[in-house]
């Protein structure tokens, strides 16, 4: 059982690593990691041929992101739990980053395009930090199989 859920955790981190991988790669390519890019992205720009993204373009966006950013935080947490890190406050505190992390990389194309617009540095701090504590909790992960 337990080199089962050994291989399985290692698809899970190899897969997950895809993931973060792809996701920084279009979001550098699509929106870029300067505020100028984020806004230029949401608010659109006339010289540029840009349209503005509008509350139901964003809405497409955000609904399947926030059951995939869910699912995938829970996985990975639940996957902690196995781990030396339970009942820990790191535990709790990763937990908490991420779930927190997630809600803002979602949401604050909203309030970008309602006129926060001071907010696209928040876009782009829970983009990289999202996938900072997410690779360090793919770390614990890997650690944990490899001398667990």
């Amino acid at each position: 059982m337990q080199k089962a859920y050994n291989f399985a955790i290692f698809y899970f981190i190899l897969f997950s690593l895809l993931l973060l991988l792809s996701s920084s790669v279009l979001f550098a390519s699509k929106i870029g990691f300067t505020t100028e890019g984020v806004l230029t992205y949401y608010l659109g720009n006339e010289t540029l041929f840009i349209a503005p993204k509008t509350p139901g373009g964003i809405l497409k966006i955000v609904l399947p992101h926030i059951f995939a950013f869910g699912l995938f935080v829970m996985v990975t947490v639940h996957f902690l739990l196995f781990t030396h890190k339970k009942r820990t406050k790191e535990l709790q505190l990763l937990t908490s980053a991420l779930f927190i992390l997630s809600f803002l990389e979602i949401f604050t194309p909203f309030a970008i395009i309602n006129g926060f617009e001071s907010l696209a540095f928040l876009k782009i701090f829970s983009f990289f930090f999202f996938e900072v504590v997410i690779l360090y909790t793919l770390f614990i992960l890997f650690k944990s199989i490899l001398y667990d």
